[in-house]
């Protein structure tokens, strides 16, 4: 009986839940007793044992093995088992990264020029338009 116990817990809980099924539709008092013991004992993680299943641990351990792994893949840190690979790699993204903050630099740096023609002009603009003495000049239109 024990090595059955080990068996289904092995395969975790649907499988406990396909044999509590197959009880039911077989003869309903060992469904219910199986369904007692499953309660019991913890397996369904549901209740009053304060503890979660023994599927929780090994489910959360393997979600948090492909969780790292695909962090890692983004991050760009898996191996591909080829180390020259791995340096050139490494390389060429470090290079990246470089000219990609040289980029943003240059960028940031054109728009301030930009911005200071524009301002100069503006400026330059305002210098040789008259200066009307009086209050009788009209603002000018906004279109």
């Amino acid at each position: 009986m024990s090595e059955m116990v080990a068996r289904l817990d092995d395969w975790g809980q649907p499988a406990w839940i396909a044999v509590m099924v197959l009880a039911f539709v077989l003869f309903w008092p060992i469904g219910l007793a199986i369904l007692a013991y499953l309660i019991w004992s913890g397996r369904m993680s549901c209740g009053w044992h304060g503890r979660s299943g023994r599927w929780q641990s090994r489910f959360a351990d393997g979600v948090e093995r492909v969780k790292s792994r695909v962090e890692d893949e983004m991050r760009g840190y898996s191996s591909s088992g080829n180390r020259a690979f791995d340096d050139y790699r490494t390389a060429t993204l470090k290079r990246l990264e470089d000219e990609e903050r040289e980029f943003h630099a240059f960028l940031s740096k054109l728009r301030q020029a930009k911005d200071k023609a524009e301002f100069d002009q503006f400026m330059s603009e305002r210098r040789e338009r008259p200066q009307s003495s009086g209050g009788d000049a009209a603002p000018p239109s906004v279109q």
